[in-house]
């Protein structure tokens, strides 16, 4: 089974993607789409395109998204709001089930503790994956945790 965990943002968005075997869970791909410039029609159109080339490249079982969780910043909660829906829709055109965990469903399922902090997470997500090399990006350890919390609640696949 192969999943892709996605973390939503308003210009970089977290990408990982895991493979689960019988044997445990392997690391494919990860990193950042990067949306540059002021045009957020721009940022749509790019992060779909890219994100549509990773569902090609690595044909994903299973997509986890996180799930927003009501901020201080209102406008900065309505910016990864709107990116996310591209990123569902975009989802939803490779016909890609998804999960929606929140950040502590998330931290849970990996560390046991719903309120670790980052790095706690960062380097679970690295054993886990058994990484040589830290994760350097927040946006991908995210995402890597989330594909890994895909996994963890579909032990048998889809």
């Amino acid at each position: 089974m192969i999943i892709l965990g996605i973390d939503p943002g308003t210009t970089r968005i977290g990408f990982g993607v895991i493979q689960m075997t019988a044997t445990g869970f392997s690391c494919l791909d990860y990193g950042v789409i990067s949306n540059k410039g002021s045009e957020r029609p721009g940022y749509f159109r790019a992060t779909s395109q890219e994100l549509s080339r990773l569902i090609t490249s690595h044909r994903p079982n299973l997509a986890v998204v996180e799930r927003l969780f009501f901020t201080k910043n209102q406008k900065t909660a309505m910016a990864v709001s709107e990116m996310r829906g591209v990123i569902l829709l975009t989802l939803s055109d490779h016909d890609i089930p998804v999960q929606e965990p929140t950040p502590s469903e998330v931290k849970q399922a990996i560390s046991g503790y719903g309120r670790a902090l980052k790095p706690q997470m960062r380097q679970t997500a690295r054993m886990i994956l058994r990484l040589k090399d830290a994760i350097k990006s927040d946006d991908a350890a995210d995402a890597l945790a989330l594909a890994i919390c895909g996994a963890i609640s579909n032990p048998r696949g889809l």
